[in-house]
């Protein structure tokens, strides 16, 4: 048993002696491998005769069980001391002042609603802001929508529970709710724009179920489509920053308006984007019309006296337009890489002095 004697003596040596996790793995390799020293011995007893094989094996066995022992301790043993060590050097000290930290950006629906902002507030428009949460007399009612009209069911709007009077409160499909109370509360004439949070049931790459409308209202004596005409495509130049827009007006249907109108720009889709002010493509960028009387009315305003043009495009899908941005999900996902990439300088508010974007 000499030979067994030296080779664990040697063996549990060299695993005191392991200074870190690959070297004691190296001696377990060593030892205990398909080819180590201890596996060779277990090979040989194939040859020895029964009685040598039971006691001989009996002591190889309990030489490898004892080395197993060792290395266990000393693994054990080495990754105590790595985590102490890791912890040792990942020690913050509380006094020292804040790390360095990237400074912040404005989002891009932000930016973009400034930019328009500051376009219409050249043109004379004032802004109106309104609450998220509405009554169907602002939302639906007071904007002309039938009572079975699809946009009041649950499957297009987020309605609350029921109240004891039977009626129900809801987050705003749109902005109009402002142009309305605007127009209960003031007296013609009235140039504004209503930009704020709206809310549907609707997720998709370019829908989310709360997304960002800029609104417009004039309300006046003598006003016609030629009006509404020149005040968008005027924005529309200078927001995408262009002479070159070409538009087109197409027949459409909203409650609201009357005629009513979808507004299209010129484009080219090729090189998957789209560029404003050339190519040969359409596309739709907005909705817009002349007032309906039944609005007018219901707001207090006499339609044989006031005639007016309201419009409403999407904030956030005018920044995908502009700036290229692929998803509208991603504007909503809260990921600090799309915000440094895509986020605006907070110190270069859009004005027409020195520039919008």
């Amino acid at each position: 048993m000499t030979d067994l004697t030296t080779l664990e003596a040697d063996v549990l040596a060299q695993v005191a002696a392991a200074g870190d996790l690959t070297a004691l793995d190296a001696v377990r390799v060593a030892a205990l491998g398909k080819t180590g020293s201890i596996s060779g011995l277990l090979k040989t007893l194939g040859a020895m005769s029964p009685d040598e094989r039971k006691e001989r094996g009996a002591a190889i066995n309990l030489l490898r069980d004892r080395v197993q022992t060792a290395l266990n301790e000393k693994k054990a043993a080495l990754e105590s001391a790595a985590l102490d060590a890791r912890l040792a050097s990942e020690t913050l000290d509380l006094t020292l002042p804040a790390p360095y930290r990237r400074k912040g950006s404005v989002h891009p629906t932000m930016q973009v609603m400034d930019e328009m902002i500051a376009i219409f507030a050249e043109m004379g428009f004032a802004v109106a802001e309104g609450p998220d949460i509405e009554d169907d007399f602002h939302n639906f009612t007071a904007l002309n929508f039938p009572p079975k009209h699809p946009a009041r069911e649950m499957h297009d709007t987020f309605f609350f529970n029921q109240k004891e009077d039977g009626g129900r409160m809801l987050l705003r499909t749109h902005t109009s709710p402002v142009q309305v109370r605007t127009m209960v509360s003031q007296k013609p004439p009235i140039r504004i724009i209503a930009p704020g949070r709206t809310y549907r049931c609707d997720s998709d790459a370019t829908h989310t179920p709360m997304f960002h409308q800029v609104e417009g209202l004039v309300i006046d004596k003598g006003i016609h489509m030629g009006h509404l005409k020149w005040t968008l495509e005027t924005f529309i130049a200078r927001f995408f920053e262009t002479d070159a827009v070409t538009t087109q007006f197409r027949p459409h249907h909203f409650p609201f308006t009357e005629p009513s109108a979808e507004m299209d720009v010129q484009c080219d889709r090729s090189g998957g984007e789209i560029k404003i002010g050339q190519g040969t493509s359409w596309l739709e960028i907005l909705g817009c019309g002349m007032v309906h009387p039944n609005v007018l009315r219901a707001c207090g305003i006499d339609p044989d006296e006031y005639q007016g043009f309201a419009f409403g495009m999407g904030v956030d899908r005018l920044g995908m337009l502009k700036y290229g941005m692929p998803d509208l999900r991603d504007m909503f996902a809260s990921d600090g890489r799309w915000l440094s990439h895509y986020g605006f300088s907070a110190f270069a508010a859009p004005n027409p002095a020195s520039g919008l974007s």
